[in-house]
């Protein structure tokens, strides 16, 4: 074994034996901050020119975001000249807040300013590494040393904001910090900082500061993050001059659950990307937690009721492809191969009222809030039992097979999967039940046929194939069966009988309604099923017998 787990330690937490979040509970949704045009772009390997971020950008602002991060327009030309168009155009709607990164160096500080000159409101985030690793081994800087160019920055981003002004801006500036890689850091240390940037800052309950906690690298369980929010929560002085914002990464694979537990820890505001994309293994997936949210209950103020529309447009400007089992928003994350599940899906929706709340197996929400047809979410393929095929014909066709259909059907519709080696397409489905029950066939053989009741008893009388048929019976089925018997000598016994009326449009080019009818017939040979449609009930119900006798 070449794995050496030795090499490694736990990143140390604050002890917390008090803590409060495990018994919390969320009940609204955060402030949400899309980081995609900044954190996301940086990460690709072909960054989005100024078209690419427009487009994009023109997807957050209709999924509902009012805080974008838009970049780093002080970093490049790029950068700079799509904050310039965002101004300039007049593309920034009155409700929404355009946020900037900036490292707390003072010309990379003035270039920013320079770039939002005329914006309405902006966020300026200023950030500087705090944790152990950079200090010691990347800027070799005490603590005091590290803190030090947290307050400078801080007056530097004051300071131009004072400068803005005396020129005549009349922006809003809101001020934003983040110690750099904050779950890396001591959180005595992290409130220590903050701390000092908002001594110089000033805010209060009326004007806050934000105070952006990033897991830049996820190094803590989702419960130990928590533990560190809350308690910088609970250390950090004048916090009600503050809002508190989190920005966790995919290193362990937990960035949701751990920014989900932070909101229960006391956070207020969350940063993040759509579907994730960001450095290494990426970003905190905004789509999944507001989903997480909406699955609850809580109005998550976003909204992703078309995902193929602004998926296909972040694809198009990342050329990342959304993985089919994504959460959520995956091609296939509602569909069931399983006959299990095929089979209480299935009888879930059946019992499911408008009214009452979401209660269907294996589906925590309704495809249909976001635009997600019924239709994808059972498909047939060799792991499909009955109720698969019987979904999927009721969906496209409108035929509700009783069960003892969907078992005689079965065996045919797992052959039509294991020659096919995958899904089976509706058409296909289609095609193999009317053929197995030779739909067609028999229309054209009867030539004519009479009903008549006198008190309870019933007669049938049949002209097909130049023979005459006649019986009687205490309904239409047994005297055609007592019609059969005269004429063969066989015996039969109608076991069970449906039938229901669909639309011809759901079988045809027409739109008139028409009878379906299914029997299950005892023969002599054993059970038998018959399955025909008809204009009208009783053809269809004759129809069905002889299908079955003949099966």
């Amino acid at each position: 074994m070449t794995m050496n787990p030795a090499k490694y330690r736990r990143n140390p937490t604050p002890n917390l034996p008090d803590r409060q979040w495990p018994n919390n509970e969320l009940t609204q949704a955060p402030i949400w901050v899309s980081v995609d045009l900044r954190d996301g772009n940086q990460a690709l390997a072909n960054p989005m020119n100024v078209e690419q971020k427009l487009k994009l950008w023109d997807e957050l602002v209709a999924i509902g975001f009012k805080t974008i991060e838009i970049g780093f327009p002080s970093a490049s030309q790029p950068e700079f000249e799509f904050t310039r168009r965002l101004i300039e155009e007049n593309r920034i709607p009155e409700d929404v807040t355009v946020q900037v990164l900036v490292q707390a160096r003072e010309h990379l500080i003035e270039r920013t300013y320079e770039a939002l000159k005329g914006v309405k409101q902006a966020v300026i985030h200023v950030y500087n590494t705090t944790s152990i690793v950079q200090r010691e081994n990347v800027f070799e800087k005490s603590k005091d040393e590290i803190k030090a160019m947290a307050v400078q920055g801080a007056i530097w981003v004051q300071e131009y904001a004072e400068k803005a002004k005396q020129e005549g801006s009349n922006s809003e500036w809101i001020f934003q910090y983040s110690p750099e890689s904050f779950s890396q850091t001591e959180t005595d240390y992290a409130v220590e900082v903050c701390q000092a940037v908002m001594d110089v800052w000033q805010p209060t309950p009326d004007n806050k500061c934000i105070l952006n906690l990033p897991a830049t690298v996820e190094s803590n369980s989702p419960n130990r993050f928590a533990d560190q929010v809350e308690y910088f929560i609970r250390h950090l002085p004048n916090r009600e001059s503050a809002i508190i914002s989190i920005h966790t990464h995919n290193d362990r694979g937990c960035a949701v659950a751990a920014a989900e537990l932070s909101l229960l820890a006391g956070a207020d505001r969350i940063e993040g990307t759509l579907l994730g994309n960001g450095e290494r293994t990426g970003n905190m997936d905004i789509v999944t937690l507001a989903m997480n949210l909406y699955s609850e209950g809580i109005d998550p103020e976003l909204d992703f009721t078309n995902p193929e529309k602004w998926m296909d447009v972040v694809e198009e400007v990342t050329k990342i492809q959304t993985h089919p089992r994504h959460p959520w928003v995956g091609d296939v994350v509602y569909t069931a191969y399983s006959g299990s599940h095929q089979d209480a899906i299935r009888k879930c929706l059946l019992k499911q009222e408008d009214s009452k709340p979401w209660n269907v197996a294996y589906l925590p929400i309704d495809p249909k809030d976001i635009g997600r047809d019924y239709e994808a979410i059972i498909r047939v393929n060799s792991q499909s039992g009955k109720a698969g095929s019987a979904f999927i014909l009721e969906q496209e066709y409108g035929l509700n097979m009783p069960k003892w259909v969907q078992m005689d059907f079965a065996g045919t519709a797992q052959k039509l999967a294991e020659e096919q080696g995958g899904v089976v397409s509706h058409v296909d489905l289609f095609e193999s039940f009317k053929d197995y029950y030779k739909f067609g066939q028999f229309n054209g053989r009867i030539q004519s046929y009479q009903v008549n009741r006198d008190k309870d008893v019933e007669t049938i009388t049949l002209q097909f194939d130049g023979e005459t048929w006649s019986g009687e019976g205490k309904g239409t089925l047994s005297a055609l069966c007592d019609a059969y018997q005269k004429k063969t000598g066989k015996s039969i016994d109608v076991v069970d009988y449906a039938e229901h009326a669909v639309q011809m449009e759901n079988m045809s080019n027409g739109k008139d309604a028409f009878a379906v009818a299914y029997v299950l017939l005892q023969t002599n040979e054993g059970k038998k099923v018959g399955v025909a449609t008809a204009q009208d009930t009783v053809s269809a119900m004759i129809q069905a017998t002889l299908k079955g006798l003949s099966a």
